[in-house]
């Protein structure tokens, strides 16, 4: 009897594993893109969103009170009531776009244009003294006129007089214990900036930017017997500039001056009636669009006291609104000055910072009669497209810092597979 074997089945071969080269370079690719995809939708920190929030908010406000400031003037001129609007807007749709555009550039692209951009809105703010460009205005030439738009070309030198200092000092952080390297290049080439604004008799702007100068000072961690030479050099340079202009005399004068009825024909009138403007609002107002003052009482109205008319028609209500919004911009930046370890951030942030509250505060202080008249913007809010503009872009610079905060690690998630205790599952039978 024939035994038949039956023949061996062959066992089928096992999958081939991925070569470790195409694995890791597979898993690569995918940890690459997931990365990318992070770092597009990661939440943005809580300082951008307080910046960009107040910023917006503030920048509408003033949209709405330039409106309700400038109506009536415009109906009484036979001219639209939304033409002074509607040409705010215009800077407004433009530097709103701008600021967030800002906001997504590298820091090194700041420190990269910091020369170039001071050398060329110097140059821009010197286009003033041009004949036929340059314009005049209640004794200050400070304005130009380019295919038909006016400008401010002062208002471009705070942004980047601030990201100059900015770069300058950085590149010092060293050698800032000694005297020399703290004043060149940065007290020639801050004279020289202030300078050319000063020549236009414009001491309200060159305050503010020597308040830049010293804010930039202040946060780059000079000593402060070093500081005290240069803030010395600043008060001393605004109190010539003040006595030898007979109108700058004039306003401090009426300023100091107790019995305010008897300069109300003269310097008085304007303040006087920004005060009683405000009075007239109360607690509540007076109701949007109902000011009194601005009916030719007021001339300055959409502009410098613009304020004044807000606490009339919205009352104190209204007015802590704008002062609320004004520290939360504050908190956000200083905030970004507290957490940063990069000194150009620390310093630029500062600066802007000094700029952007500083002047708030000096405009309500002359609305209140607590600071003599100087002729500076309420930013964000005040009629004027530059410095609109100007204020947005120093905003988009800010975001771009909030953006390189450390931010709080996140708990890694559980690990799959892996008991709380570390062992092994044990699979399911």
């Amino acid at each position: 009897m024939t035994t038949t074997i039956p023949p061996r089945t062959r066992r089928a071969a096992p999958p081939a594993e991925p070569t470790a080269s195409a694995s890791d370079a597979a898993s690569g690719r995918g940890f690459a893109a997931r990365v990318s995809l992070g770092r597009v939708f990661a939440p943005v920190p809580s300082e951008f969103l307080l910046i960009a929030s107040t910023a917006l908010l503030l920048t509408g406000f003033g949209l709405t009170m330039v409106l309700s400031a400038t109506m009536a003037t415009a109906l009484a001129d036979g001219q639209s009531p939304f033409e002074v609007v509607l040409k705010q807007a215009v800077f407004a749709v433009i530097g709103i776009p701008l600021m967030f555009v800002a906001s997504r550039l590298p820091v090194s692209f700041w420190k990269k244009i910091a020369w170039p951009a001071l050398i060329l809105t110097t140059v821009f703010q010197l286009l003033v003294f041009v004949p036929g460009i340059g314009i005049e205005n209640d004794g200050n030439r400070n304005w130009v006129r380019i295919a038909g738009l006016q400008m401010q070309p002062s208002e471009f030198l705070k942004v980047t007089l601030a990201l100059w200092l900015g770069y300058v000092l950085y590149r010092k952080q060293t050698l800032l214990g000694l005297w020399r390297h703290v004043f060149i290049p940065v007290v020639p080439v801050g004279a020289l900036v202030i300078g050319t604004v000063m020549a236009g008799h414009d001491l309200g702007t060159a305050m503010i930017l020597m308040a830049i100068l010293l804010g930039c000072l202040f946060f780059s961690g000079v000593r402060l017997r070093l500081f005290l030479i240069p803030l010395i050099l600043v008060v001393g340079a605004a109190a010539v500039f003040a006595v030898t202009s007979p109108n700058r005399m004039g306003r401090i004068m009426s300023f100091l001056n107790v019995d305010s009825t008897a300069c109300y024909f003269d310097d008085c009138y304007q303040s006087l009636h920004g005060v009683w403007g405000l009075a007239n609002g109360g607690i509540f107002g007076l109701g949007l669009g109902n000011s009194r003052e601005k009916y030719g009482w007021l001339p300055a109205q959409s502009n410098d006291y613009i304020f004044a008319i807000l606490g009339e028609e919205l009352g104190l209500i209204g007015c802590l609104v704008v002062l609320a919004l004004f520290t939360l911009f504050a908190v956000g930046a200083f905030h970004i000055v507290r957490k940063t370890h990069d000194p150009f951030i620390r310093i630029v942030a500062g600066g802007i910072t000094v700029w952007i509250v500083g002047q708030a505060l000096l405009n309500i202080a002359v609305v209140l009669r607590l600071a003599p008249v100087l002729g500076v913007p309420l930013p964000f809010m005040s009629q004027g497209g530059t410095s609109l503009l100007s204020v947005l872009i120093a905003c988009g610079v800010l975001l771009s810092f909030a953006r390189t905060l450390p931010q709080p690690a996140l708990a890694p998630p559980p690990a799959s597979g892996r008991a709380a205790s570390g062992r092994p599952a044990r699979a399911s039978r």
